[in-house]
């Protein structure tokens, strides 16, 4: 039994220091560059709007940065407070608030 439960453990530590796929990694670039061509064009607000906006409602939690999605048009905001993390969905095009999760 220890010996089952050391290599999961084992397993579980590998797993969890092993890089993201390169296809996840592919997605988050080109969403972070689809969100600098939009910003760029005008048709979303750039992060540094968004964040003015909303860090100022969170200045009890940490912010520990965002991720823009390309297809829902809309910025995820990171937060950490007492250990829970919080995200913060907001609609690129106008910086209104769409949603919040713990």
């Amino acid at each position: 039994m220890k010996q089952l439960t050391a290599l999961m453990l084992g397993t579980l530590a590998a797993l969890a220091l092993a890089p993201a796929p390169a296809m996840a990694q592919d997605q988050t670039r080109g969403d972070q560059g689809e969100a600098r061509r939009e910003a760029q064009a005008g048709n979303i607000m750039r992060s540094g709007e968004i964040e003015a906006r909303i860090l100022p409602m969170m200045r009890d939690a940490e912010y520990l940065g965002f991720a823009y999605d390309s297809t829902a048009r809309a910025y995820r905001l990171k937060f950490i407070k007492d250990g829970r993390v919080t995200y913060v969905d907001v609609d690129a095009r106008t910086g209104r608030i769409i949603g919040r999760s713990r």
